[in-house]
């Protein structure tokens, strides 16, 4: 039977981004590793035994879960009985916390001795912070990438280590190619990776663009696209012109990013990674009617701000539509004050501090593989480790 060092779950489209930088950094300090994974496409590039497909675990909103309910606990089972026998010396969990949390503790219960790690705190800021004492019972480590996560964790025990944001090497590194884009004369539309959040959002995100030609029939615009098929099928239902869209896949993300100068995009990672290329952008994301309900009503979620731009500046930088705020006006209206000079300058400005406050300085992936190998005791990474890494 094959012995693995590391169990690696990445369950969603960012979590997969994260699992192939810190796999990556992994490797690199010790070649010898032998990693099993829930692995997305950017993870099953790698050097690693894939044990489920990422895929597996795509599902979004209150409602949505409940039909997917009996695949997720096949899954559980499966993942845990694997886990209990092949003993891992760590198993990092990334994000995807209501799944991830109670597999930990029922992998904890069963008897599972190695380091558990969760990689990506759960936004007990935003609610059910009683979770920080939860995953303390339960958890080795927590690697957060957010810098004001650590404090809601002080009044534990558990050793949460800040390494910085991953995205930020991603993007310094994208700043440094060479063939940078001097024009930028795209709208970017950004209506999510899974299927039913494409079929919300989509539709209105078309709608607004197709009011925004009506001003300048000159704009062009730029679709990321997981599923060109059920993108092509909303596109002719909003019977426009092709002649000012294309769409493109997702995993050009980056390269049309870089000739976009605003974008509207659904609420998520791509916002950040929007940010930390300057790209002005207006958050929109529809949100089923009962949904909006639990949220509000039973869960009790009231923030300043949604999205984790707005969030980490402590301020409004990019319009965020959500719910029965989201309308083709609300959303062509937003969209027209990013047009606007003076109001795109000033964003742009707000985006260098955002970038000077996630910047450590340090690739974020290498800092994390660096605690990951040093719990593991193992003495390659114990050469490298970086001091600088919050304590």
């Amino acid at each position: 039977m094959q012995k693995y060092d590391l169990f690696i779950s990445a369950s969603e489209d960012s979590a997969d981004i994260h699992g192939r930088n810190l796999i990556t950094e992994l490797l690199k300090k010790n070649p010898n590793l032998k990693i099993l994974a829930i692995a997305g496409p950017k993870m099953r590039k790698l050097n690693i035994d894939v044990f489920m497909n990422m895929e597996n675990f795509h599902v979004m909103g209150f409602i949505d879960i409940i039909f997917a309910l009996p695949k997720l606990i096949r899954s559980f089972f499966q993942i845990r009985k694997k886990l209990l026998k092949l003993n891992p010396k760590a198993s990092i969990f990334i994000d995807y916390p209501d799944f991830n949390l109670r597999l930990e503790k029922s992998l904890r219960k069963k008897g599972y001795k190695n380091k558990l790690v969760h990689y990506i705190s759960p936004t007990i800021w935003a609610w059910r912070k009683k979770r920080s004492d939860f995953m303390a019972k339960y958890l080795d480590l927590l690697i957060t990438i957010f810098p004001f996560e650590k404090k809601y964790f002080s009044h534990t025990s558990l050793d949460v280590k800040y390494i910085g944001h991953p995205l930020i090497s991603i993007t310094n590194d994208i700043y440094k190619e060479k063939n940078e884009i001097s024009k930028k004369d795209l709208i970017g539309l950004f209506p999510g990776s899974r299927l039913k959040e494409i079929g919300r959002n989509l539709p209105i995100q078309l709608k607004a663009a197709k009011k925004l030609l009506k001003d300048n029939e000159n704009l062009k615009f730029a679709i990321s696209s997981t599923n060109d098929k059920l993108i092509s099928k909303i596109f002719d239902t909003e019977n426009l012109d092709r002649t000012n869209f294309q769409i493109f896949p997702r995993d050009q993300n980056y390269l049309f990013m870089k000739k976009m100068k605003i974008a509207m995009a659904t609420s998520g990672t791509i916002n950040l990674e929007l940010a930390l290329l300057k790209v002005p952008t207006v958050v929109n994301f529809a949100i089923n009617p009962i949904d909006l309900f639990i949220a509000k009503n039973l869960l009790k979620i009231n923030l300043n701000h949604y999205c984790i731009v707005n969030i980490i500046l402590k301020k409004r930088i990019f319009p965020e539509l959500y719910g029965p705020n989201l309308n083709i006006n609300s959303l062509y209206d937003s969209l027209k004050t990013l047009l606007d000079e003076n109001s795109n300058n000033y964003i742009k400005a707000s985006l260098d501090e955002l970038k000077h406050i996630l910047d450590t300085k340090k690739n974020p992936s290498e800092n994390a593989a660096d605690l990951i190998l040093n719990y593991l005791n193992f003495s390659k990474a114990k050469s490298n480790i970086h001091m600088h890494v919050a304590q």
